[in-house]
C-alpha cells in the first residue's frame, strides 16, 4: 500500500511518459477543457503548456481565472490538479521546454508570434491509482471488499 509521497512520485512519472492533460479554466463561457501537452521541468509545480494566442484558454487566463487540469492514464492513474494559470514571458523556459512536438504546432518555431507559454502553479492534486476492474471483480468473488483497497490507492497532495 503506497503512501502519499509514493503516489505523488508515480503521478510525476506517469505525466512524463503520457503528458496529455485536459486543461480548463474556471468560468470560461463554453465550459470545456481542452487537451494540452504538459511540459515538466522538474517533478514539482509548475506545469507548463505551449498554447496559441488564439486559444480561448489564453484569453481566459488574461482575465485572472483559476484552472483545473485532469489526466487519465489507463492502467496507471487518474488525477485532478487545481491551481493558478498565467501567461509567462519566460524566454529561458521556452528554450528549455521546446521540443519537436511543440514545434509541429508553431510555423515559426519559438519565434512564432502566436506562441504563448502557460504556467500552471499547481496547488493541490487528488490522485487515484488505477485499480483494475478485473482485480476488483475477483476480490468480490472471494468475499473481499475492493473499496477498502481503493482508499489506500488515493492521495490528496500539495504540489
Amino acid at each position: 500500500m503506497p503512501d502519499d509521497k509514493q503516489i505523488e512520485a508515480r503521478f510525476w512519472k506517469a505525466l512524463r511518459s503520457d503528458p496529455v492533460m485536459m486543461l480548463g479554466v474556471d468560468g470560461v463561457e463554453d465550459g470545456f477543457a481542452r487537451p494540452m501537452a504538459a511540459q515538466i521541468d522538474q517533478d514539482r509545480s509548475p506545469i507548463w503548456f505551449f498554447a496559441s494566442s488564439d486559444n480561448h484558454i489564453v484569453d481566459a487566463v488574461r482575465e485572472g481565472r483559476r484552472a483545473i487540469a485532469t489526466v487519465a492514464i489507463k492502467g496507471d492513474l487518474y488525477a485532478s490538479v487545481r491551481g493558478n494559470l498565467s501567461v509567462s514571458q519566460d524566454r529561458a523556459m521556452i528554450d528549455k521546454l521546446w521540443n519537436p512536438q511543440a514545434s509541429a504546432w508553431f510555423e515559426n518555431g519559438k519565434d512564432d508570434p502566436k506562441l504563448r507559454l502557460l504556467r500552471l502553479d499547481a496547488e493541490q492534486a487528488e490522485i487515484w491509482l488505477d485499480g483494475s476492474s478485473l482485480v476488483a471483480g475477483v476480490k468480490s468473488l472471494l468475499g473481499i471488499d475492493p473499496k477498502k483497497d481503493d482508499k489506500d490507492d488515493q492521495a490528496t497532495v500539495p504540489l
